[in-house]
């Protein structure tokens, strides 16, 4: 995919407004909302998973002492829960083979839940299906035999996450993020059963926000629905409030008509010029200036918008295991040494000094 140029959003100010006031854009007014559904009440569900993706990195492998470090600073900012990011890995999108990836082993993710458990997080463990070159949303394979196939690896490697998680005391497990070609299959139901056998926490699925959300059959299965959001927000600061209320609202009859808490299991966008154009855009797909300021505009907007429409689980991409990255000169998703920290800060309880800076 290919970025799109556009001026960055004002520097000085978020939305306008100084940046003495983004603890009141940021604290959630309403969090855990929950929904009735057709089928009956729905499942209590601990509400107000505030918190990021976690990004294991070679240079700090989970359970060590840098990844230790690294949490116990995103502790600071008042977050108490983490997505764990663990992938599957597919050569090509149609291909009938998928499995577990290896980029790090399935005993160091073991020492990754411990360790983020006694630090005092509760654990979300997300798979993540790695197709080169392209992404998980492009799954499609072509015949019905190598659709059985498929759902045979994946289904297997799943079952392996969900018995290691509920091992490890995680409190809830995805059975997948943006599998938007796969997720209308019937092979679903079976999958779930299965999973359900060996995993007894909260299940959820992390749909894509292009309206996945509404085509997702399985959702009465599931204890709730989450959804990844980077929809495109505009080329000015103008645009912005506008564009995110409007998503923030569609959000809401998403968890109207899923009759299910709905949570927001990926929210962010690069520190990059132009971001907020194509917020799923990743540094590898578009060179461009750092914009750290830009990136927080966006963060408070949201958390803003969705706290005042009731959305208190949030887990924003990403954070690395490794401390030492991120920092102003960084255009990756991360908020490690950015701007955004003091957004996270306020939005997850971590305090606020009255000029908004990081405490």
């Amino acid at each position: 995919m290919r970025g799109i140029g556009c001026r960055s959003i004002g520097r000085r100010v978020v939305l306008g407004l100084p940046l003495g006031l983004w603890p009141a854009l940021v604290r959630p007014a309403a969090a855990g909302q929950e929904a009735s559904g057709p089928g009956g009440p729905v499942p209590a569900v601990r509400s107000g998973w505030r918190g990021v993706n976690l990004v294991r990195t070679p240079q700090a492998p989970l359970g060590g002492e840098a990844c230790g470090r690294s949490l116990a600073r995103l502790k600071a900012l008042g977050a108490d829960s983490l997505a764990l990011v663990y992938f599957f890995w597919q050569e090509r999108p149609d291909s009938a083979a998928v499995g577990l990836g290896s980029d790090y082993t399935l005993e160091e993710l073991r020492a990754g839940i411990r360790q983020a458990r006694a630090l005092g997080f509760r654990v979300l463990l997300k798979p993540h299906v790695w197709v080169p070159g392209t992404w998980a949303g492009a799954i499609a394979p072509t015949r019905e035999a190598d659709w059985q196939s498929w759902f045979a690896g994946y289904g297997a490697g799943l079952e392996i996450l969900a018995a290691l998680a509920a091992g490890e005391g995680a409190e809830a497990f995805a059975l997948g993020t943006e599998l938007r070609g796969t997720s209308a299959r019937p092979e679903w139901t079976d999958l779930i059963r299965r999973v359900r056998a060996r995993f007894s926490g909260t299940l959820t699925y992390v749909a894509h926000w292009d309206g996945e959300v509404e085509r997702v059959p399985f959702w009465p299965l599931l204890d709730v629905a989450a959804v990844s959001l980077y929809p495109p927000l505009g080329q000015t600061a103008d645009e912005l409030p506008v564009a995110v209320g409007r998503w923030a609202d569609r959000l809401v009859d998403w968890r109207r008509a899923v009759g299910r808490p709905l949570w927001v299991g990926e929210l962010g966008l690069r520190s990059a010029l132009g971001a907020q154009v194509r917020p799923w855009e990743s540094a590898e797909e578009r060179e461009a200036a750092p914009d750290p300021t830009g990136q927080a505009a966006v963060l408070a907007a949201w958390l803003a918008a969705l706290g005042q429409r009731g959305f208190g689980d949030v887990l924003v991409w990403r954070w690395f295991s490794d401390p030492a990255l991120g920092g102003a000169a960084d255009t990756d998703f991360t908020v490690q040494g950015k701007p955004a920290e003091a957004v996270l800060r306020c939005a997850f309880g971590g305090g606020c000094d009255p000029h908004g800076a990081v405490r």
